[in-house]
C-alpha cells in the first residue's frame, strides 16, 4: 500500500506550511550535456528533511552542474528535481522561494556594505523592511560580521565574503540550503563560524545540502552522502554505511580512484643522485 504523502504539515522558520512526509530534495533521472559526454548522467536522489547531506566526488565529477540543476539555475536535458514538494521545472521561481543557494564564490555587489547587501537581497525577495532589519542583525551577529556591516564588501576577506553569502542565502528563511564547496580555502576560524550557523539552521528545521571533495568535512558534518564520478552515482548512504569501518576518505579513494604503486614505480624519487 502506497503511503499518503499529502497531508501532514508544520510551520517552517518562515511561517509557511510545509509537508513533513516528503523528502526535502528529490531528483529523478537528471541528465545534462554541453555538446559532448553527459556531465550529469541519470542521477536519482532522495534527500531527507532536516539532514546534512553531502555530495562528494573528484574534481570534474559533475557536482557543480548537478547543484545547478537542483537549484533551477540550469534546465536538465531530461529528468527533474523537486524542492520542498515543488517541481523545479516548470516552476523554478516558486522552487527558489523554498531554497537558499551559496555558490563556491558568492556573487555579491561589492560596492555595497554588508548591511546594504542584506537589505538589497531582502527587498529583491519582497520581504518587509522591518523583517529584513531584524533578521540581518541576527545573521550578522551569529556570523561574526557585525563589526564589518558598514564596510564595503570589496574590502572583505574570502572568509567574510563566504559568510556574507551564507547570510544572504538564509535571510528569507528557506527550507533547504544548497552550498557548492562552502569550506574551500577557509581557515579554521571561518570554518567553525559557518559550521555553527549551519547547525543552528538545521536545528531550526532546515536541510543542508553541500558539495565537497574534502572528505573529513563531509565525514564530520553529514548524515548521508552521495559519491558521484563522471556524472553518475557510485554510492549513496549513511556515512557509516559508505565507510564500512574505514575513514570516509579511504572509502572515497577506493570508489573513485587511486591505485597501489607497483614494485619499482617512482623508485627514482628515493634514489641517490650520487
Amino acid at each position: 500500500m502506497t503511503p499518503d504523502r499529502s497531508a501532514a504539515a508544520a510551520p517552517d522558520v518562515a511561517g509557511r506550511a510545509v509537508r513533513t512526509d516528503i523528502d526535502a530534495v528529490e531528483a529523478t533521472g537528471l541528465v545534462k550535456t554541453f555538446g559532448g559526454p553527459r556531465v550529469v548522467d541519470g542521477v536519482d536522489l532522495a534527500i531527507p528533511r532536516e539532514s546534512f547531506y553531502g555530495i562528494a566526488g573528484p574534481n570534474g565529477a559533475g557536482k557543480t552542474t548537478m547543484i545547478r540543476l537542483l537549484t533551477g539555475l540550469l534546465r536538465p536535458d531530461t529528468g527533474n528535481a523537486v524542492i520542498d514538494g515543488v517541481q523545479v521545472w516548470p516552476n523554478p521561481d516558486e522552487a527558489k522561494q523554498h531554497l537558499g543557494y551559496v555558490p563556491d564564490n558568492p556573487v555579491l555587489f561589492d560596492r555595497l556594505t554588508g548591511a546594504e547587501m542584506l537589505e538589497f537581497a531582502g527587498l529583491l525577495r519582497g520581504m518587509e523592511p522591518a523583517v529584513i532589519r531584524h533578521r540581518s542583525q541576527e545573521l550578522l551577529r551569529i556570523l561574526d560580521l557585525e563589526g564589518a556591516s558598514d564596510r564595503v564588501i570589496a574590502d572583505y576577506s574570502l572568509g567574510m565574503t563566504k559568510r556574507m553569502g551564507l547570510a544572504a542565502a538564509l535571510l528569507h528563511s528557506p527550507r533547504v540550503l544548497v552550498m557548492d564547496e562552502p569550506f574551500g580555502s577557509l581557515d579554521p576560524v571561518n570554518t567553525q563560524v559557518m559550521e555553527e550557523m549551519l547547525q543552528r539552521y538545521r536545528h531550526g528545521g532546515g536541510t543542508v545540502v553541500f558539495s565537497s571533495h574534502v572528505m573529513d568535512v563531509v565525514e564530520r558534518l553529514c548524515d548521508r552522502v552521495v559519491v558521484i564520478e563522471q556524472g553518475r552515482v557510485r554510492a549513496e548512504g549513511t556515512v557509516a554505511d559508505l565507510a564500512q569501518g574505514r575513514s570516509l576518505q579511504q572509502a572515497f579513494v577506493d570508489l573513485v580512484g587511486g591505485r597501489d604503486l607497483q614494485e619499482g614505480e617512482l623508485g627514482w624519487l628515493s634514489s641517490s643522485s650520487g
